[in-house]
């Protein structure tokens, strides 16, 4: 599938403010072009990005009910009330229920719950209420869930147990009757910043307790590894409060991490290296998840809250297995996924896609529907069967919003939830053809010609020359990178082989490059995975194309390369195109 270059010049008023940004930080018009582009345009705003402090952090008391959340809690406490921490089985929840537990333990009677992703699904369970009447709890904080839960809440109030909310998805018209509803996304929202993860607002609940009691905030800053990693695997906007609480998050992950967060790091093999935001993406955060996709994930919280350093490592190696055996299962099930789809007739044509096998494993059904965006780039619905019903995972292409289209459809749907990318569904079986129907024809209605081609979104474009280790090491301080703060793609036109550019890797699908730019004949090394072999009929065959000494124009990102012990700026080449 060709990707379409999205660059989108400055206006004339930000190209003022790059010039006035570079002439007061001294530093590279590129950069200030970055900065621009992220809505940074003073002095003052470039030293807040570049230097995140915790000092900036909202105040908690901000959002809506926060007041009433602090007295319900403080009078559970006070009252030696037992409290239930419930939360989401995905990295979100499962980071918000450890980090919630472990700060409260210290002041209270405090049990965690994460229901059971086969038997009770997404959500506030009916179990979970009569778990909590049967243990005499009076109060139940739920992380990463609940918004949505209006008859569940009023069902526990009527057995005597008050909800407090820590949620961060879109809530309906009607709030649940909660002592507390703490979530940025209401409509009557007073926070500052609504992009918060669940864990995001736990963590702001715990910084209102604290300072209500006087509590010091770096007994709370300890456990930030934590919320570093809800952030990263929850996808979130990395700008904001966000960007100050990762930011710190990853120091304490790399510095001090708890001893369960240090376990699930030596299983990635990340003890010796600075973990990124990407790390926590595609190594940690899909470790975390595997427990409650294979087994239950109360074993990742488990390990999260863990004091013991021999449970730690067994804890973690456990989930390591749980793990390489969802890589096994998510892979065949994508296949006969995949299989289905191009089976049906016409599946071409369509601008959406919703495939339902009853006998497909629920954990892993998120996963497969993100596979298949990425191959088709559709809108994406994977469907099996759980607990009588067709439940499944949605997720989306860049800029259509996915949670609006399966709400077109709530008529046919038991329960849903989500946001703009993603969201989780559930049916009467008998509903999946017209939801199919349905989906499909909103998609058609509502998507745009841009939205149906991947593109990659391009910061600047630039000459190898402007890449010197002065403008790499600031460049590195635009971390953490992540949604709303991506890592800057630089375009280089008309680069040309500059004679050992070949291809690598076991099938030789892979290429590793050496090339010269045309305006400045500067050299730089680069890799581009993927790009080895044609992968379809009439694909440019670039191993070759360069090396006919055909001039090409590269996108990519700078990154550093240490081999041997030498580090190197590398470009990580993300696409190539022939130049006319």
């Amino acid at each position: 599938m060709i990707n379409r270059w999205n660059f989108i010049p400055l206006t004339d008023e930000q190209e003022m403010q790059k010039v006035q940004l570079s002439e007061a930080l001294g530093i590279s018009p590129v950069l200030c072009q970055l900065l621009v582009q992220r809505g940074i345009t003073t002095f003052a705003q470039a030293k807040s990005f570049f230097r995140p402090q915790l000092a900036d952090l909202h105040d908690p008391f901000l959002m809506n009910d926060m007041e009433k959340a602090v007295d319900r809690l403080n009078r559970a406490i006070g009252n030696k009330e037992r409290i239930l921490v419930y939360g989401d089985y995905d990295v979100d929840g499962i980071t918000g229920v450890a980090l919630v537990y472990k700060f409260l333990k210290q002041f209270s009677n405090v049990d965690f719950y994460i229901p059971d992703r086969y038997t009770e699904g997404y959500g506030v369970s009916e179990q979970s209420i009569t778990y909590a009447v049967e243990n005499k709890i009076k109060l139940i904080i739920a992380i990463d869930c609940g918004i949505k839960e209006v008859e569940k809440v009023e069902y526990a109030k009527e057995r005597g147990v008050d909800f407090i909310i820590c949620d961060h998805h879109t809530p309906d018209k009607c709030l649940p009757n909660a002592v507390a509803v703490l979530d940025p996304k209401r409509t009557d929202n007073t926070y500052p910043d609504v992009n918060l993860s669940g864990c995001g607002v736990g963590f702001k609940f715990m910084q209102a307790f604290a300072s209500n009691n006087g509590i010091p905030f770096d007994k709370l800053e300890t456990m930030l590894d934590l919320l570093a990693v809800s952030i990263a695997s929850d996808i979130v906007p990395i700008n904001g409060e966000n960007r100050i609480l990762a930011y710190y998050g990853l120091k304490q992950l790399n510095s001090n991490p708890s001893l369960g967060m240090k376990s699930i790091i030596d299983v990635c093999n990340l003890a010796d290296k600075e973990i990124t935001i990407s790390d926590i993406v595609f190594k940690i955060g899909p470790r975390l998840n595997a427990s409650g996709r294979m087994q239950t994930a109360r074993e990742s919280v488990e390990l999260l809250i863990s004091k013991d350093l021999s449970f730690a490592k067994a804890k973690s190696d456990c989930i390591d297995q749980y793990n390489n055996k969802r890589k096994d299962l998510d892979k065949s099930i994508t296949d006969e996924a995949k299989a289905k789809l191009e089976n049906e007739e016409g599946w071409e044509a369509r601008n959406s896609i919703v495939v339902y096998n009853s006998d497909w494993n629920k954990g892993v059904i998120a996963i497969v529907a993100s596979r298949l965006t990425e191959m088709y780039y559709k809108p994406t619905i994977v469907l099996t069967h759980s607990n009588g019903f067709a439940t499944g995972s949605g997720r989306s292409v860049q800029g259509f919003d996915i949670y609006k289209a399966i709400e077109s459809c709530r008529d046919l749907l038991e329960n849903f939830g989500g946001h703009m990318y993603a969201v989780g569904l559930s049916m009467r079986e008998e509903n999946v053809p017209e939801f199919k129907r349905r989906f499909e024809q909103y998609v058609t209605e509502n998507i745009l010609e841009e939205q149906k081609q991947p593109q990659i979104d391009i910061d600047a474009f630039i000459d190898f020359k402007e890449i010197t280790p002065k403008f790499f090491r600031l460049l590195k301080q635009f971390n953490p990178f992540g949604p709303e703060n991506s890592k800057p793609v630089f375009v280089t036109r008309r680069v040309f082989d500059y004679g050992t550019s070949r291809a690598v890797g076991k099938e030789q699908e892979h290429m590793k490059l050496e090339l010269i730019d045309s305006q400045s004949e500067c050299i730089m090394n680069g890799i581009a995975f993927g790009f080895g072999q044609p992968k379809c009929p009439g694909e440019v065959d670039f191993n070759k194309y360069i090396k006919e000494l055909n001039p090409v124009d590269i996108c990519y990102t700078i990154e550093e390369n240490t081999f041997n012990g030498t580090t190197s700026i590398q470009l990580m080449i993300k696409d190539i195109k022939t130049v006319e």
